[in-house]
């Protein structure tokens, strides 16, 4: 229960950010500097919310900084599905399909109040494709972490 309070937390911190304050543009410069591989990611586009995001159209720091953030959706409503599946089987322990499926539906619904709570944050813009992400980082966890879990239980 602890470690879904945590992500929970996080998520919400997250939320409650500006992208100002979230930005790591700065930042990367210092990590990256030179713009490593930027010659192989100029070649990858991606549309997001109706925007081309490329090395091309956003410059290369801005590229990355938006497959970090992201990336991070996906990390972490990853970690809210298997928390959620957790604390469901510490209840219920022979229903872990049940486990999954309230994990998945509890992660979504989080998702779309994150989105929500986003519109109270200066700068920030709900979205439909970011719940869809959540949503996609929550069944990657459950597909790996419900299996392993079903067997060790089993062995």
């Amino acid at each position: 229960m602890v470690i879904l309070l945590m992500v929970a937390g996080v998520i919400f911190l997250f939320s409650s950010q500006t992208y100002e304050q979230q930005s790591l543009v700065r930042l990367l410069p210092k990590v990256l500097p030179g713009e490593p591989f930027a010659g192989v990611l100029s070649q990858f586009e991606v549309t997001y919310w109706g925007q081309v995001i490329s090395v091309e159209t956003r410059g290369y720091y801005y590229f990355l900084e938006f497959f970090i953030r992201k990336f991070a959706h996906v990390f972490l409503f990853g970690c809210l599905a298997v928390a959620l599946f957790l604390v469901y089987v510490l209840w219920r322990p022979n229903q872990v399909g049940k486990a999954g499926l309230f994990a998945l539906v509890g992660a979504g619904v989080y998702a779309a109040f994150d989105e929500l709570h986003q519109l109270q944050t200066g700068g920030r813009t709900p979205l439909v494709q970011d719940v869809a992400l959540d949503l996609v980082g929550a069944a990657i966890a459950l597909l790996i972490f419900v299996p392993l879990y079903a067997w060790k239980k089993r062995g």
